[in-house]
């Protein structure tokens, strides 16, 4: 049961492994624990693709996964990540067409390729060359909420300083002046229905730290647009020598602070888990004091904890001692409601 009391440590004796992941998905927890708990030689890597990938499959708030947050032309495109504690390699994808298994694809180019992250069409040639079918994201409830979005003059968007008034109407649009206009101090329409990502801490027997993310993106995006999710130190970090983090929210704003790699930084310095989220969300809210967002993190010792700003944030948490998933709340630090927002 949901519960904002303090998060405990997991116990550990030598190495205890640990699943945690944003927001109250506990299938994805259960799946990424099965294969986490099935051997001794079982690894953190293997646990958050495959419950990630459920996630995907079940479309986990609509903001996982085909059939959610279709941008300004009604396509749905993925963002995924997946990063090896242990050797600090990466594979990432974004803004990827017509393939489902993102995390997937994610996980191929960290194996089978040097680079680091694909986007964009050529990542999905590159799925396709690896093995994974090739099919449409949209589904009849997306191809709804973009025509429901029409219908209302594209309210609301991602424009600003153009013509016509994004506030009023749908482009095409021109820039209005060709300078830049005020700083974008939050996005009005981030909420729990349409900016959730499901990122994901592993650790296994062995001490490797490994996390996941994925994501539909932001409803109604510029076409193109990739947000903190895929990004390493952004959307999820991970260094086996210390713990990992995950992050879910406004990523256009969060992603300008590496906010994960902040707390794991943090955390190599004896801060806790959930000081660490507390003062990387500070720091990001001293610049855009309306952001919304949230952070998890957890350490080698089995502590852990978030943190989160204009929304309550929940995460999932399995370990050994635990006879099932256990979600914990997490209260927003401040909800700025007050603040108007710019841009």
């Amino acid at each position: 049961m949901a519960s904002p009391s303090v998060p405990k440590p997991l116990q550990p004796t030598q190495t205890t492994p640990f699943v945690i992941n944003t927001w109250p998905w506990p299938n994805a927890t259960r799946k990424a624990w099965d294969v986490l708990s099935s051997s001794p030689s079982s690894s953190s890597l293997d646990a958050v693709v495959a419950g990630c990938t459920v996630c995907e499959e079940q479309q986990c708030a609509g903001s996982v996964g085909f059939g959610g947050s279709p941008d300004e032309q009604g396509e749905t495109t993925l963002d995924a990540m997946v990063m090896d504690g242990n050797t600090m390699d990466v594979g990432a994808v974004g803004t990827l067409r017509d393939i489902k298994n993102a995390i997937g694809v994610a996980r191929a180019v960290m194996d089978h390729t040097q680079h680091t992250l694909l986007a964009g069409s050529q990542a999905t040639d590159f799925a396709v060359e690896m093995g994974f079918p090739r099919e449409s994201l949209e589904t009849p409830e997306s191809k709804t909420l973009w025509e429901k979005w029409k219908t209302a003059d594209c309210q609301p968007n991602s424009w600003r300083d153009v013509l016509p008034d994004p506030t009023q109407s749908c482009g095409p649009y021109t820039p209005s002046s060709g300078r830049h206009g005020p700083g974008k101090s939050c996005s009005p329409h981030v909420n729990k229905e349409n900016h959730d990502t499901i990122a994901m801490i592993a650790l296994d027997a062995s001490g490797r730290v490994a996390v996941g993310t994925s994501t539909n993106g932001a409803s109604h995006k510029v076409p193109g647009r990739v947000g903190d999710s895929p990004i390493m130190g952004a959307g999820a970090f991970a260094d086996s020598d210390v713990g990992g983090c995950g992050a879910t929210g406004d990523g256009d704003v969060m992603m300008r602070f590496l906010p994960c790699y902040h707390v794991v930084e943090l955390m190599r310095h004896g801060v806790t888990p959930t000081v660490a989220c507390e003062e990387a969300m500070a720091r990001i809210v001293a610049k855009f004091p309306t952001v919304v967002g949230a952070l998890v993190a957890a350490n080698k010792k089995g502590e852990h904890g978030g943190a989160a700003h204009g929304w309550t944030f929940q995460y999932c948490v399995r370990s050994p001692e635990m006879e099932d998933v256990e979600i914990l709340t997490v209260p927003p630090k401040r909800l700025a409601q007050t603040i108007q927002c710019l841009g």
